[in-house]
């Protein structure tokens, strides 16, 4: 098994690519501990995924939350091997028509967030630790209406290259995972319905060049790989997992004759 005697945390790892990516680290041999906002889905993560699992309830954005269940989480499984700071959120700021709060919930949880849960698991993570952060293709992409998100995860993809120096003299990595379009729960504000929903990915899936959505389990391997020996040269560096939309965007669908 690839994380044998490992001990990972896992923000927003209560649903969707945190919750794929548990069920593959506690299925490779980890202790794995998830964090999220919502108790009852936490609480059927847990046991769907067994007893070397543990569910803490805490909101990434607060800081304070984010310190104690790192204490927590060391406490119950020992020191950290491994973290995913995988949690976020999207929303819609058009340029025109989006408030200062909205703008800035989007900044407070997809980089100040994830800056400060890096900084509350340092002191607790074995040298030789593997951080990976959470990007998204939409970082490069310039999709209308995602300033905020597009920022935020530049931001990240930023944010990993400086902490990777900083956390280099211990032999700790950090890089990025950069998921294109993945069926997971972010797409329910946009698409309430599964017929929405179904709607929704055809529409996308024209951009991609392997023509489909990808799956949460697609990016948890690829979080596994970044998490384990066998990324154990790769430093600073951002994989994305999204069939082709980033490199070869003129290969879609929607160009082919």
């Amino acid at each position: 098994m690839k994380l044998a005697n490992k001990t990972a945390l896992i923000t927003g790892g209560n649903s969707g690519i945190g919750l794929a990516t548990a069920r593959l680290f506690v299925a490779e041999g980890a202790r794995v501990a998830i964090t999220g906002r919502d108790k009852a889905r936490l609480d059927a993560a847990v046991e769907e995924l067994g007893p070397n699992a543990l569910g803490i309830v805490a909101d990434a954005t607060d800081v304070a939350a984010t310190e104690a269940a790192v204490v927590r989480a060391v406490a119950q499984f020992g020191k950290l091997d491994i973290v995913f700071a995988n949690a976020g959120i999207s929303a819609s700021t058009p340029v025109g028509g989006t408030s200062l709060e909205v703008f800035e919930s989007v900044l407070k949880t997809n980089i100040t967030a994830v800056f400060f849960t890096v900084q509350a698991a340092a002191p607790h993570l074995n040298d030789g630790a593997s951080i990976i952060l959470n990007g998204s293709v939409i970082s490069v992409l310039g999709n209308p209406g995602y300033a905020a998100y597009a920022a935020s995860k530049a931001g990240v993809r930023a944010m990993a290259r400086v902490m990777a120096s900083e956390l280099s003299p211990r032999n700790i990595r950090v890089n990025v995972v950069s998921p294109g379009g993945t069926s997971t729960p972010i797409w329910n504000r946009a698409a309430p319905t599964p017929d929405a929903v179904t709607a929704l990915e055809a529409r996308i899936s024209q951009a991609i060049p392997l023509g489909r959505f990808g799956k949460p389990e697609e990016v948890a391997k690829t979080v596994l790989f970044l998490a384990s020996d066998d990324a154990s040269n790769i430093q600073g560096a951002e994989i994305f997992v999204d069939g082709g939309a980033t490199a070869s965007p003129a290969g879609a669908p929607i160009f082919r004759g």
